[in-house]
């Protein structure tokens, strides 16, 4: 399965260790406890992470012609994923209930939290839902040609 860090080793034990977490953008890698190529793998990961991070993330609602049912997702490419939602090229629910307008959201460089936000977003009541598009597309505009 490949090299894994013990759990435990993600804690930082002293102020030198909490300071070297915080130059790895919070991830703490405890290369001094390591040998040969596990250093290596470790720094591998670290880069990773660190690519990661450098990609925008979008967390989107969409919905029908109506306005009466929302459909939130999560992509690293906006524009390509709506495109295929209008022109239905994945069965699921977008196809069966005609989703098709952007009507809003919200970019991100980190996939986790933009994950996070999708699933807040998603739990949330209708009544929300309708606040956080009204506060940005009061309209209720499609947004993909502005993309």
């Amino acid at each position: 399965m490949g090299f894994q860090l013990p759990a435990h080793s993600f804690q930082p034990k002293d102020k030198e260790e909490k300071e070297r977490k915080k130059e790895n953008m919070g991830f703490h890698l405890p290369v001094l406890s390591l040998r040969g190529s596990e250093t290596t793998e470790a720094i591998s990961l670290n880069r990773e992470k660190l690519k990661i991070m450098d990609k925008r993330y979008f967390v989107y609602i969409m919905t029908n012609k109506w306005n009466t049912t929302f459909y939130t997702g999560v992509t690293n490419n906006l524009k390509k994923r709506i495109y295929e939602h209008k022109e239905k090229f994945v069965d699921g629910f977008t196809k069966k209930y005609n989703i098709n307008k952007l009507v809003y959201y919200e970019i991100f460089n980190d996939i986790y939290k933009a994950i996070e936000r999708e699933k807040q977003i998603k739990a949330g009541s209708r009544r929300k839902k309708v606040e956080l598009i009204k506060g940005m597309n009061p309209e209720w505009i499609d947004l993909y040609d502005e993309l």
